[in-house]
């Protein structure tokens, strides 16, 4: 699954296509709101984590971040509007992803 049907996805393509730089965008995002573990690891927080999808660099946001923390929420949405990225709900592009597979 290239995505869960509950998240919002921000695409690191603009409105005229272009690919959003700098190519580390997606991680810097997430890292906003990531800590690190005992083990010196990075995690990501559970509402917020970088992915691709197309060979495209993302950030998934759930949903439920709206509610939890509508500041940090409407943050993201902001970064992406003012950024001139593509925002999509992830239900469309498991639409579109299943829509370009061959039935078997």
């Amino acid at each position: 699954m290239i995505c869960n049907p509950y998240e919002i996805i921000i695409q690191g393509i603009t409105s005229n296509g272009r690919e959003f730089r700098p190519s580390d965008w997606a991680d810097r995002l997430s890292g906003i709101l990531s800590t690190f573990g005992v083990d010196q690891k990075l995690s990501y927080a559970p509402f917020v984590r970088p992915m691709v999808h197309d060979n495209v660099r993302c950030v998934a946001v759930d949903k439920q971040l709206e509610k939890i923390d509508p500041r940090v929420f409407e943050f993201l949405m902001t970064f992406a509007r003012d950024n001139d990225l593509r925002i999509v709900d992830c239900r469309s592009l498991l639409s579109e992803h299943y829509a370009d597979k061959p039935a078997e």
